[in-house]
C-alpha cells in the first residue's frame, strides 16, 4: 500500500471520529446558547477562521482571488456542509450519535454509488456491482440495528 493511501486512510479515520464528535458537541453548544441555528453558525464561523488562518500561514491566500474564475454554482458545497452541521445538531438529541452517524454514512454511500456510476464531476466511472450494493445494504441494516 502506498504512503499516500495510508495517509488518506488515517486522515479519513480521524475525520470520521471528528464527525462523530462534532454532532454532540454542537448539540451541547446549541442547548447552551438556546439555538440550533446559532450553534451551526458558530460552528461554521470557527471552522472558517481556522481554515483561513491555516491557508494564510501556508501562503495560499491568493487562491481566494481566483474565485471569480470559477462558476458560481461550485460555491454550493458550503451550503451542503451547512445542511450537515444543522442536521447533525438537530438530529443527535433525537436519534443518538450512532443512528445519526449511520444514517449519514448510508446517505453518503447511496450518493457515492450514483456519483461513481455516472462518473460525476470528472470522477472515474465505477460501475454499481452487487458487492457495492451489499455494502450499502449492510449499512442500512446497521441503521435498523442501531435503533433496537
Amino acid at each position: 500500500m502506498s504512503q499516500s493511501t495510508i495517509i488518506a486512510l488515517l486522515l479519513m479515520t480521524a475525520s470520521g471520529v471528528a464527525i462523530s464528535l462534532q454532532g454532540p458537541l454542537n448539540a451541547m453548544l446549541g442547548r447552551g446558547i438556546g439555538s440550533v441555528l446559532g450553534a451551526a453558525t458558530v460552528s461554521f464561523g470557527v471552522g472558517f477562521v481556522l481554515l483561513l488562518v491555516v491557508m494564510l500561514i501556508l501562503g495560499e491566500g491568493g487562491s481566494l482571488l481566483r474565485l471569480r474564475d470559477v462558476p458560481a454554482w461550485l460555491l454550493i458545497g458550503g451550503s451542503m456542509g451547512a445542511l450537515y452541521v444543522f442536521s447533525a445538531i438537530w438530529s443527535v438529541p433525537v436519534l443518538g450519535v450512532l443512528t445519526m452517524t449511520t444514517m449519514l454514512i448510508l446517505g453518503q454511500m447511496v450518493a457515492a454509488l450514483l456519483l461513481d456510476h455516472f462518473g460525476a464531476f470528472g470522477m472515474v466511472v465505477r460501475e454499481i456491482s452487487p458487492t457495492r450494493v451489499l455494502a450499502a445494504a449492510l449499512v442500512a441494516a446497521g441503521v435498523i440495528l442501531s435503533r433496537w
